[in-house]
């Protein structure tokens, strides 16, 4: 990792750290070094005190040595002599064991090569008892004798090389060279006295025996001087203090004597005048100089011992105090180094924190807020809180610069905020403007349409009325991206069906739309021109990213909790996964209004209605290709329909729903639904007899609006070609008037299968006919109310028109009277017909006096056929069925009595009403959807259910 990468906390502790490396290394090394020199010194002291054993050792066997050559010497006599020797092997052995069980102990304090003579050591104390053997039990003579025991000792001699060994001090070094030297010295003394005894025994000296002694005495003198070089002055003073005495100068005053006597070939028996033997007096006095050497050995093997411990407990201390500092050295260096990482890091961390959240939070909340003032607030009032870093130094340098930064951007986002709401009000400037322009231009394309005849030049006109239709809509987009509200709402709810009609009236393409949504969902009215809006752009884009020749399929249904769920179903090229997910988190955070909003206006239009009115909108993929729209309306959303709301009363109120009590699938490629009156008299048909009042009891009451397109509110159950509110078309004419029409094949059946429609109660009381009223309970609608004369409009009051922009272009039929009690009585509520302009010529050319209303002012159910119609209904006859299973009509085999009176005049057709833009373009839709579903059933694209749905089905009596 680069070092400019480096966290602060790492820089600081890399800054301190090479340093405290340092410092920890030196103080470890003195450390070790403590310790190894306190172990050396340690282990000088062990040798020492071994060796202090083993000078015991050596004396004492430096003493059996010369009563062994004394004692073999004088002829071997026995006692006293050998019990001499005896007694002194005693003394010996004891050391021995003492030095041998010392061994293994001391074994680790001696280097290699001191190691190895110690195992030699061990082995030839072993091989003392055949030494004592081959000296005392043979004839071996005095000298040899000597010498085999002096290769003995000095065996044992060459470990007190090892005492100065590795020695740290210098002191201490040369006191342990002066110590060999001195038990050399001490060596070579001790065999002065076996070889001075052996002369005195026989009164001469071999030549060999003279060289031995000459060259003992010299080699003593050697180590004594040896001694006298190496050793310390305190050391030189104890020798000379120690070593001295009446013993030592008689000791020195016999050696020179057999030395002078050699000279002179004297014997060397008598070496002084004294009485007594000269040789016990040698062996007394050079034992007593030995044995005072041998006290100075100790002590010097005692000085080396204490200083040796001395100098170990100082190095032991050295390295705890050295271990102490070091520890002392590291925890300050924590200590500083985490103060000043604290000092360093805590206003950072501080910094980045608070800078992140101003960033995070506060900077778009108060951009947010600055964007929802539409500009009015002034930027300038707006003082952001400075970053709680109060320091002088670099660090709250770069906070007040962050402040600046965080004012600065406060500025421009409230400078964004005006310019934003600028562009928003320009946009709504010429939004309004465009709407007043289509407005007008809608207004004079309806005078055109109302009064041409020209079919060709009427289809244009219909264009031309959509794409301006469209026009308005791209102006309501430019609202909706500058953020303004509908400023106009509906202020009852509007059946969802109707809801989902508006909205395809303003799309092109519509008759390739097969739509499936529950009849008994209504919209708040609140909410009905943004979810027209939204399903429309939902709509519109399924249209236009999908082949001609497939169907958009616009379904409903209820979810737990009361909403309902619309979906927007096409088989177009479809999108991928990562397109889907940015596409639903773009619906559900409409992004701010910039120029790419331009190119997918309709997403974010979306978007924005969808977000305004709390509803979800999200978009999946399928597998058949294609993507569905799902468009979660929420239960706040709902309300229930205007019909719903009111109160029926009478005997004859209906108590099944016009459009059933489930949701019938409804398509755009369907035929019109064609309904067959109910037989004369027949309750809930259009000649029933009315309650008090002579009202209707098949009408709605006033104030429910019947379609949002201008549709029967039985055509509900299928659309035609003609688009949204279209009826009518060559396979059935729609229904007009409350005339009874011929039956028709179609039962009803969607795009998505059969209506799921209640029957009404009272088909359990009359038998069933090929006029009963279909199954689904549709109810017949006629302009003609018994109060209004024929042709003439209604005089009612109406719901506002809105052209295009929803769709609406008259009032919802009739659905959902599932609540009413069928045996209630009372007057019913007054019905008024909303569209006058439903008039059929063919039907009104037929129509029979007593479908008019009588001159005399007598109910209408009272004609002169009614006794007639009910003795045919009664008796009903025919000899066979169809292949589709309709009563196969025999001429005359059902003459009503009475029903000709040609003493009256035919009345005359009442004319044609003026016939509205969306009514003839649902024909003329009517007619072309038709025969091209006629056309494919000849050519065996689809089949005759398919192409004429509910043709095989017919009631027998």
């Amino acid at each position: 990792m680069a070092l400019k990468n480096w966290r602060v906390r790492s820089r600081l502790v890399a800054l301190i750290l090479v340093p405290t490396i340092g410092a920890v290394l030196l103080g470890g090394l003195r450390v070790v070094t403590s310790i190894s020199s306190a172990a050396e010194y340690q282990r000088v002291s062990e040798v020492a005190a071994f060796t202090s054993t083993l000078s015991d050792l050596i004396h004492e066997l430096q003493l059996e040595r010369d009563l062994t050559a004394r004692y073999i010497e004088t002829g071997r006599p026995g006692d006293p002599g050998l019990g001499l020797i005896r007694n002194q092997r005693g003394s010996v052995d004891v050391l021995v064991d003492a030095v041998r069980g010392r061994v293994s102990d001391a074994a680790d304090s001696f280097g290699e090569v001191g190691r190895q003579n110690l195992f030699r050591l061990d082995r030839r104390l072993g091989e003392l008892a055949n030494l004592r053997k081959a000296t005392v039990e043979s004839a071996l003579p005095a000298l040899p004798a000597v010498e085999k025991y002096s290769a003995f000792i000095a065996d044992l001699i060459r470990l007190y090389d090892e005492n100065g060994q590795g020695g740290i001090d210098e002191s201490v070094d040369a006191s342990a060279t002066a110590l060999a030297s001195l038990a050399r010295a001490k060596n070579d003394a001790s065999t002065v006295r076996a070889l001075l005894a052996i002369g005195t025994a026989t009164g001469r000296f071999e030549p060999i025996e003279l060289d031995a002694f000459t060259g003992a005495r010299k080699r003593q003198e050697s180590e004594l001087s040896a001694f006298r070089t190496v050793a310390t002055p305190e050391e030189r003073q104890v020798f000379a203090d120690r070593v001295t005495g009446p013993e030592i100068d008689r000791s020195e005053f016999l050696r020179l004597s057999a030395l002078e006597a050699i000279r002179t070939r004297r014997l060397l028996t008598n070496l002084d005048d004294r009485p007594g033997p000269d040789g016990d007096e040698w062996f007394q006095v050079s034992s007593a100089g030995i044995d005072k050497m041998h006290e100075v050995e100790k002590l010097q093997i005692a000085s080396i011992v204490d200083r040796s411990d001395v100098f170990a407990a100082a190095d032991q201390r050295g390295a705890i105090a050295n271990i102490i500092v070091v520890v002392a050295i590291l925890g300050l260096v924590l200590f500083i180094t985490t103060a000043m990482a604290r000092s360093l890091v805590k206003p950072l961390r501080q910094l980045r924190s608070e800078a992140l959240e101003i960033a995070g939070h506060k900077l778009p909340e108060l951009v947010q807020r600055l964007r929802d003032s539409d500009g009015t607030g002034n930027s300038a009032e707006v003082k952001p809180v400075p970053i709680g870093v109060s320091s002088t130094d670099e660090i709250g340098e770069v906070a007040r610069a962050f402040d600046e930064v965080h004012q600065e951007a406060v500025r421009l986002a409230g400078d964004e905020a005006k310019l934003r709401s600028n562009v928003s009000a320009m946009f709504v400037n010429l939004s309004r403007r465009t709407q007043t322009l289509v407005e007008r231009q809608i207004a004079l394309i309806d005078g055109l349409e109302q009064g041409e005849q020209d079919e060709q030049r009427l289809g244009n006109l219909f264009k031309l009325d959509h794409l301006a239709t469209r026009m308005r809509r791209n102006s309501e987009n430019l609202l909706v991206l500058a953020g303004q509200e509908p400023a106009r709402r509906w202020s009852q709810p509007v059946e969802l069906t109707d809801v989902v009609r508006a909205a395809l009236s303003e799309v092109e393409g519509y008759e390739r739309v097969v739509i499936n949504i529950p009849s008994d969902a209504a919209l708040a009215g609140q909410a009905v021109n943004d979810v027209i809006h939204l399903l429309a752009e939902l709509v519109e884009n399924a249209l236009s990213f999908s082949a001609r020749d497939t169907r958009v399929i616009v379904s409903g249904n209820r979810i737990d909790g009361g909403g309902v769920m619309v979906s927007v179903t096409d088989g177009g090229i479809g999108m991928t996964q990562e397109e889907i997910a940015a596409t639903n988190w773009r619906l559900a955070n409409p992004p701010v209004v910039d120029v790419s909003v331009s190119r997918r206006m309709g997403l974010f239009v979306v978007g924005r209605l969808a977000l305004r009115n709390g509803i979800r909108v999200q978009l999946r993929s399928h597998d058949n290709g294609g993507l569905t729209a799902m468009v979660l309306l929420p239960e706040s959303l709902m309300g229930a329909p205007a019909y719903a709301q009111q109160q029926y009363a009478g005997s004859f109120a209906p108590s099944w729903s016009p459009q059933g009590q489930t949701s019938e699938p409804v398509s755009w490629g369907a035929p019109p639904m064609a309904l067959s009156a109910p037989a004369p008299n027949a309750p809930g048909g259009p000649f029933a007899t009315p309650g008090p009042g002579g009202q209707h009891p098949s009408f709605p009451p006033p104030g429910i609006p019947s379609s949002m397109f201008g549709a029967d509110a039985h055509a509900r159950g299928a659309l035609g070609p003609g688009g949204p509110g279209g009826h009518g078309g060559p396979g059935g004419p729609s229904v007009s008037g409350g005339h009874a029409l011929p039956p028709s094949p179609y039962d009803g059946r969607g795009a998505f299968g059969s209506a799921q429609g209640q029957s009404s109660p009272f088909d359990a009381q009359q038998p069933r006919s090929p006029f009963d009223p279909p199954a689904t309970g549709q109810v017949l609608r006629s302009p003609f109310d018994p109060r209004t004369p024929p042709g003439a409009a209604p005089n009612g009051p109406s719901l506002p028109k809105r052209r295009g922009d929803s769709g609406l272009s008259g009032l919802s039929g009739l659905s959902g009277f599932s609540g009413m009690d069928v045996d209630s009585t009372g007057p019913l509520p007054a019905v008024r017909d909303e569209r006058p302009e439903d008039f059929l010529p063919i039907f009104a050319a037929v129509e029979s006096a007593w479908f008019q209303r009588s001159p005399e002012d007598k109910n209408w159910n009272q004609t002169p056929a009614d006794n007639g119609w009910e003795v045919a209904a009664q008796q009903p006859s025919w000899e066979a069925n169809t292949s589709s299973g309709l009563p196969k009509r025999v001429p005359k085999a059902n003459l009503v009595p009475g029903s000709a009176d040609p003493g009256k005049p035919a009345a005359a057709v009442a004319p044609m009403p003026a016939l509205s833009p969306e009514r003839a373009r649902s024909r003329l839709s009517s007619l072309q959807q038709g025969v091209r579903q006629g056309r494919a059933v000849a050519r065996g694209e689809i089949s005759e259910e398919e192409g004429y749905p509910g043709a095989g089905r017919g009631d027998k009596p």
